[in-house]
């Protein structure tokens, strides 16, 4: 008896702080849209990503360090963290960021968010996954929920459509990241792979140094922390926050929470910013987080 009545608070306390985790990562991917849209008009998408980049290269290097389980990547293991590093840190990046300059936060939020489906499709085409009937009945919501969102902005001038493309750009390497990233954690800790990986991605923004002294000198104080936030708070602990809900909860259950965050974004984007989605572009987004649920039923 007395063991049970142990173990039950222990359960409940883990669990409690797994979903404070999940709640954590939720809020602080939902503040990085609206604090892009605010930075990024003093900072270039280039300089805004190296900046950020290397603010949470900083913060996970100090963890890494602190924890000192370090794990030699083999030559595949590195390839992977390249290809990851890349795509979902370096190119995502100034893509979101190029994107968020043309389309309000809570779009950009909606349309990354497809990007649970091409992970899937990327799965069937690359490792033999197959497509269920679910994925492409999911698939093909999700892409009339794009069609409406281009539509939906397509009124604002020809430079809203580029914004949806570079946000369709921002979910394509969002996946491939997902995927480059998968095998490597099978072996490796996540905190040191969310480390390198994002490490790699600082590097290959570096051409854009320059430019960020320029930004730096010239962008107003608030700007410069928001750059700071979007490297600790998105960065550094949503990434670590995340990696612990996962090591503690179903991965399918927890993919599903974010579904949460182009709704918290909006509201988010509301209050501080002042701009809400057009009509026919947040009925595209309701369409496309549907067509992700589709994709995932099986």
């Amino acid at each position: 008896m007395t063991s049970q009545t142990a173990s039950g608070p222990q359960a409940d306390s883990g669990k409690a702080a797994a979903l404070a985790a999940v709640a954590t990562t939720i809020v602080a991917w939902a503040s990085a849209f609206v604090a892009i849209r605010w930075v990024g008009r003093s900072y270039e998408p280039g300089t805004l990503a190296l900046g950020r980049l290397l603010v949470g290269t900083l913060a996970l290097g100090g963890m890494v360090a602190a924890r000192r389980a370090w794990v030699t990547p083999t030559r595949r293991e590195w390839g992977l963290l390249l290809l990851c590093g890349v795509a979902w840190f370096a190119v995502y990046n100034v893509a979101l960021n190029a994107a968020e300059r043309e389309v309000d936060a809570g779009t950009t939020a909606m349309l990354v968010n497809i990007g649970p489906i091409l992970i899937a499709v990327f799965a069937g085409l690359l490792l033999a996954e197959g497509f269920p009937r679910w994925l492409l009945a999911g698939l093909a919501v999700a892409f009339a929920g794009a069609v409406l969102i281009g539509l939906g902005t397509s009124g604002e001038g020809d430079a809203s459509v580029t914004g949806v493309l570079l946000c369709l750009v921002a979910a394509v390497t969002y996946a491939v990241g997902v995927l480059s990233q998968k095998p490597v954690l099978r072996r490796l800790p996540a905190l040191q792979v969310t480390w390198l990986a994002c490490a790699i991605g600082a590097v290959a923004c570096l051409p854009y140094a320059p430019a960020l002294v320029a930004d730096v000198r010239d962008a107003p104080a608030g700007a410069t922390a928001g750059l700071a936030y979007l490297g600790l708070v998105p960065t550094a602990l949503a990434f670590s926050t995340w990696a612990y809900a996962l090591a503690r909860m179903d991965a399918g259950r927890l993919g599903v929470s974010t579904y949460l965050v182009p709704p918290v974004t909006i509201v988010m984007a509301a209050v501080l910013l002042g701009e809400f989605p057009r009509p026919l572009a947040l009925l595209g987004g309701a369409l496309c987080l549907a067509g992700v649920a589709l994709s995932r039923r099986k």
